[in-house]
């Protein structure tokens, strides 16, 4: 077989791949189907909560997610809190104007790659030239001025820049989800260090009551002691006993200002400007808390949108590589002026063009441009296992936090009747020990005894509350359009043109 028909065979072998790889550029990029559960957790949803404090809260099912849910906790100290962290947040601002630098390099990469380029030129040289030896040793110098437009453009025939542009637009579009889960995570971030701080510094009021409390009993049979009327080792279990509830209170302490530490940087201030723990009674549990349906969450959360964008990226990718293996047609074009001075190249005769088309098709690169191709699929399903996973997490997410509500209440239904009966119980005591019924140890011991049961009811009321706050959290923002993707998305429209 001859040389030349040993390549044409190649180059007809070559066409035919590049043919059966043009049969489909890519996948379409839509989101794969996910199942709809008829209720989130393993258990089916209830309708309520069981009562706890006086407040039933009521799943909404099928309503839409409450933009600015921290409002349903009827606190305006709260509200304020919020809105400061979003509006000085440094990492929140950080986050913003990367989001902003993104859409204009889409920008910037739609004009280079979409639209003609034209450059103005100028020239001004002097050079030397050797004569030709046999003429003698002369030597030549001259000037040169050239002033001319330079055009070139790129024909995106087979759309390998529209799909590049596309997947830009798609990654911004990620980072577009990603500031908003950033803005909602740090609202979240706020309400739970808030709450978290007004719970253990009602914790701490209430153990170093109780620390009191223990200091006085140890001095009561310090004195009994001495007067022989109790034996040694009742005074060393008083004493062990009020040391021990001492030693938690500086951890209890500590804990708090850590909490108020991080919700001051939260909120874009310095720790040693941490606002005062808010009011825990301030803090009203909302009694009504949508739930999404699945169908729903998957266009409301924003880790979900941002997964949808990344396999959207990844599919106009994969048209990249295989577009990538199709011809390119390229145009060239100058005018401009030019001469051997500057009278000559100012004028009509000084006029200089040039035209020029080039066309390229790649024919052999050592198996590169397909194993582009394989990896940017292989990425592509990659995407769609991330996507299908980070529903999944989602719906656990949904799941956990409505469980905990549920045991939240009637963990909290169970301390509170604690509480209330150890009161009462309390004010009983106390009335009897001012009548001089029962000696104040006993007063002092049905104190100890309601105390902590309102320790237990401080921590579930704590709970509840950030639970609640949570699943708002889960539900993500109503869908609707999204305002701050609409530079990537308008980007992807003119890139798809």
């Amino acid at each position: 077989m001859s040389l030349p028909s040993i390549t044409h065979r190649a180059i007809a072998l070559a066409a035919a791949s590049l043919l059966a790889a043009a049969c489909s550029f890519g996948p379409n990029g839509n989101p794969p189907a996910m199942p709809e559960p008829a209720h989130y957790g393993a258990d089916p949803l209830p309708t309520q909560t069981v009562p706890a404090q006086g407040v039933t809260q009521q799943f909404v099912v099928g309503a839409k997610a409450v933009p600015q849910w921290w409002r349903t906790f009827q606190s305006d100290e709260l509200n304020a809190l919020v809105d400061e962290g979003l509006r000085n947040s440094p990492t929140l601002a950080a986050t913003d104007k990367n989001l902003t630098a993104a859409r204009e390099q889409l920008r910037a990469q739609i004009g280079s790659n979409m639209l003609p380029s034209i450059d103005a030129g100028g020239q001004v040289t002097r050079q030397r030239a050797l004569g030709i030896p046999e003429a003698g040793p002369n030597t030549f110098l001259y000037n040169v001025f050239v002033g001319q437009l330079q055009a070139q453009y790129t024909f995106d025939i087979f759309g390998a820049s529209r799909l590049a542009n596309a997947a830009l637009a798609s990654r911004v579009n990620v980072q577009a989800y990603q500031f908003d889960a950033a803005r909602r995570a740090l609202a979240a971030n706020i309400v739970t260090a808030a709450i978290s701080a007004s719970m253990l510094d009602a914790q701490v009021q209430t153990t170093e009551r109780l620390v009191a409390l223990a200091n006085d009993q140890a001095r009561d049979t310090q004195r009994r002691y001495e007067l022989g009327a109790v034996p040694h080792s009742d005074l060393l279990n008083a004493q062990q006993g009020a040391a021990s509830l001492a030693a938690s209170l500086p951890a209890a302490r500590q804990q708090l200002l850590t909490t108020r530490h991080a919700l001051a940087v939260l909120l874009g201030r310095t720790p040693d400007q941490a606002p005062p723990p808010l009011d825990l009674a301030s803090l009203h549990v909302p009694e009504q808390v949508p739930v999404s349906v699945p169908s729903d969450l998957l266009q409301a959360r924003p880790d979900i949108e941002a997964a949808d964008a990344t396999l959207k990226a990844a599919a106009a990718e994969v048209g990249v590589a295989t577009a990538q293996m199709f011809p390119s047609l390229t145009l060239n074009a100058s005018m401009g002026q030019g001469g051997f001075s500057w009278p000559v190249a100012v004028s009509g005769a000084g006029a200089i063009w040039s035209l020029g088309a080039s066309l390229t098709q790649p024919i052999f690169h050592g198996g590169a441009l397909f194993a582009q191709r394989r990896a940017a699929v292989a990425s592509y399903e990659a995407s769609v296992s991330q996507y299908k996973q980070t529903v999944l997490a989602a719906f656990q997410n949904v799941a956990d936090t409505l469980a905990a509500l549920e045991h939240d209440a009637q963990s909290l239904d169970a301390a509170n009747i604690a509480a209330q009966t150890a009161q009462r119980s309390f004010d009983e005591t106390s009335a009897r020990y001012r009548l001089g019924a029962v000696p104040v140890t006993a007063a002092r011991a049905s104190e100890q005894q309601y105390r902590n049961a309102r320790l237990d009811e401080i921590r579930y009321t704590g709970a509840r509350l950030n639970d609640t706050a949570a699943l708002f959290q889960a539900m993500g923002n109503p869908p609707v359009d999204d305002a701050r993707a609409a530079p990537a998305s308008t980007g992807a429209a003119t890139a798809a043109r």
